[in-house]
């Protein structure tokens, strides 16, 4: 029979650094070349069941980050929610002040503001017994913005918010909340695996197995391993990350245009964000480097765009000279019935349809088939775009829409 992979139970479902761990004797070099370990980063290590995806990257950048750093752009994005922002493999965004020191590196791409860290102090250094364990009700989530704080590229997230700033630093219990203020109420269980889905629940069985407890915000928890802590990093829901709209701007002026379109158009579906919000925060960074790129990238979004695929045909169409349609236009027919076709022109009665992978099941073609002819019998054209042809035969797709559009009398 083979052997069961060693973990010690302090490392159990966790990200660390591997000479932190060395020096407590938890496991030795020679281990973790073993299965049961993968390594992320220089001299950060994780438990191997943990699925490889972008937040497990994050949590690994977590621990490198010093104080007054986030993460930012598409990776804050993927950290509330919006799971097509980055894989495993791209690079984890930072936002940094110039004054912390932190450097672009291999897999992470940091961005250097000229605002000053954070001077909030850390919280207190108390150690935790492994039992009995805190309630996840007991632990705080991310404080709710403020509507009348302005938002500025780069500010992390709990630099908006009523949690205090912290780096890499050993964190204990979290502090009883003032007399007569708010209690954060936890993320639920399925918040708090916000971006893809880790093997296990990363909050739950983290504190199961070794006993940690962290605080919003910060990178770093510990765990007690006799006398001394170990650091790990925080849960997924309690990374440090910029706000949406901040993280809207950020992934404007970073990422090349239908990859950044896609993405605004998650934050905006989910209601992580508001166009008025977008609006504001380009209207506040117009001068920055990238201002006039953010502001023509919020113009293209759409909240009613239902996938990235649906996101980039859209914006492919509008940049190959034809009129902006609409996403998801509710379209009444004479039977009292609403549909909504995927990209649309109301004026001209032309519709064009994504056809992704959902349509390799034959119930949901048959229905997709059915709602697509009543709107071909309700006087709209219908045209339909397969993935293989956004892919590999967008030109020929273009003249198409072109041509349905002219017959329907538009003109350039």
């Amino acid at each position: 029979m083979p052997r069961h992979p060693d973990r010690p139970s302090a490392l159990a479902w966790q990200v660390f650094r591997a000479s932190e761990a060395i020096r407590l004797g938890l496991v030795t070099a020679h281990k973790l070349r073993s299965s049961a370990w993968v390594n992320l980063r220089r001299d950060i290590y994780a438990d191997s069941r943990l699925d490889l995806d972008h937040t497990l990257a994050c949590r690994a950048a977590s621990l490198q980050l010093p104080p007054g750093s986030a993460l930012a752009g598409p990776s804050a994005a993927l950290l509330y929610g919006v799971e097509h922002a980055a894989e495993f493999s791209d690079e984890v965004h930072v936002a940094s002040p110039r004054a912390a020191g932190l450097r672009s590196q291999r897999g992470l791409r940091v961005h250097l503001t000229d605002l000053r860290p954070s001077t909030s102090p850390p919280a207190p250094a108390a150690l935790l017994t492994p039992a009995p364990l805190p309630a996840l009700a007991s632990l705080p989530a991310p404080a709710p913005l403020s509507p009348h704080v302005p938002l500025s590229p780069h500010v992390p997230l709990y630099a908006h918010s009523s949690l205090p700033a912290h780096g890499p630093a050993t964190i204990g219990a979290a502090p009883s909340p003032a007399p007569g203020a708010l209690r954060p109420t936890p993320p639920p269980r399925d918040a708090a695996r916000a971006g893809p889905r880790l093997g296990r629940d990363a909050v739950d069985i983290a504190m199961d197995a070794a006993g940690v407890a962290g605080v919003a915000g910060c990178p770093e928890a510990s765990t007690l391993v006799g006398a001394a802590p170990i650091a790990v990093a925080a849960a997924a829901w309690a990374l440090p990350r910029t706000d949406p709209a901040t993280a809207a701007w950020e992934t404007a002026v970073w990422l090349e245009p239908l990859r950044a379109v896609g993405i605004v158009d998650s934050l905006l579906r989910k209601g992580l964000t508001t166009r008025d919000a977008l609006t504001a925060i380009g209207v506040r960074n117009a001068d920055r480097p990238g201002g006039r790129r953010a502001r023509w990238v919020f113009g293209l979004a759409d909240p009613g765009a239902q996938s990235p695929p649906e996101s980039e045909l859209r914006v492919r169409l509008v940049l190959a000279g034809l009129p902006r349609p609409v996403a998801r236009h509710p379209v009444r027919l004479a039977s009292g019935l609403v549909l909504h076709p995927g990209l649309a022109w109301p004026e001209f009665r032309v519709a064009v349809e994504y056809d992704g992978n959902s349509h390799a099941d034959a119930d949901q073609l048959h229905r997709d088939r059915r709602r697509l002819n009543q709107l071909v019998c309700a006087g709209w054209i219908v045209l339909h775009a397969p993935g293989r042809r956004l892919r590999h035969d967008f030109p020929a797709l273009t003249r198409e829409v072109h041509a349905a559009l002219a017959a329907r009398g538009w003109r350039r």
